[in-house]
């Protein structure tokens, strides 16, 4: 692996980057759109979000089999541990988020799709549920905002003020 992340952990890492712009961007702009289109955006939103889940999950399990490469130069102890504390944060963000949508879609009581698929749900639909579901779910969605720009603020403080190789890391290699 040498001075980097392996090529499936930048792919993945990118990959769930698109897909939580998308995700975002389906309920951001939902509005915009004539009414008709608003399950396409549900739909939209929610296959991302599963996506994002999933891909994490592996990330994670990839987080623990490989190792992480160095840092150059070597940051100090308290930089690298506000590092460990903000990737915690954002693996929590964007494991507990989807899982959270995915219990408010399923106790909504009524069919919803993911992937142009019909998905399973409550036989009976528990709005108490819902609505304590819905704004946890808002609330750390509106935290993820703040938690991206924060992680690529300190990527690109690491590559232009401190000049280490932490964005290189997991940049994809350049042709020759």
């Amino acid at each position: 692996m040498g001075n980097k992340y392996s090529g499936v952990q930048i792919v993945i890492h990118w990959l769930v980057f698109l897909l939580v712009v998308v995700a975002y961007c389906a309920m951001e702009f939902r509005g915009l759109a004539p009414r008709s289109a608003r399950l396409w955006f549900n739909m939209v939103h929610v296959s991302c979000g599963i996506s994002v889940l999933v891909l994490m999950l592996a990330r994670l399990l990839l987080r623990l089999k490989y190792k992480t490469p160095a840092i150059v130069p070597k940051p100090r102890p308290m930089m690298t541990g506000m590092a460990h504390l903000g990737h915690l944060v954002i693996y929590l963000l964007f494991i507990v988020l989807p899982i959270l949508g995915l219990v408010m879609m399923y106790n909504r009581g009524h069919p919803w799709m993911a992937f142009g698929v019909v998905m399973p749900y409550a036989a009976e639909a528990n709005f108490d549920v819902v609505d304590v579901v819905k704004d946890y779910h808002i609330l750390l969605a509106k935290l993820g905002y703040w938690v991206i720009g924060l992680h690529a603020l300190a990527a690109l403080l690491h590559h232009y003020f401190w000049k280490d190789n932490t964005l290189l890391r997991m940049m994809p290699k350049k042709r020759s």
